[in-house]
């Protein structure tokens, strides 16, 4: 199976893409030959750079993508979205990368479940 998660939201102060990796985490657990990708866009953005300081009472959103990552999943950031919050220059954490609508659009035509947050 493969399964999309759309991430919109900023990586703190709201907890979408803490339920977003939670449900991504989960479901990689849960059916370990998962195909699994997430897609950040607007200000989720930001849950892909490196070295994060967590808020105090937070969770770690660097940590989860990490695990969903290493466990095989694909993780891309809008480029247009990144540009515009100026960090489309700046490193990633590694296993993420930079991409385009017409990725997203070639992974949500793939997709057999997408799930947007």
């Amino acid at each position: 199976m493969k399964a999309l998660i759309i991430i919109n939201d900023a990586p703190y102060g709201i907890e979408k893409a803490y339920n977003a990796l939670r449900l991504a985490m989960a479901l990689q657990k849960e059916q370990p030959d998962i195909e699994l990708r997430v897609f950040l866009m607007a200000d989720a953005v930001a849950c892909a750079l490196p070295n994060q300081n967590t808020p105090q009472g937070y969770y770690n959103i660097e940590r989860m993508l990490k695990s969903v990552i290493n466990k095989g999943g694909q993780v891309k950031a809008c480029g247009t979205c990144s540009e515009a919050r100026g960090i489309k220059g700046l490193a990633l954490i590694e296993g993420a990368e930079i991409s385009t609508m017409a990725q997203l659009t070639q992974w949500v035509l793939d997709s057999d479940k997408v799930v947007a947050f």
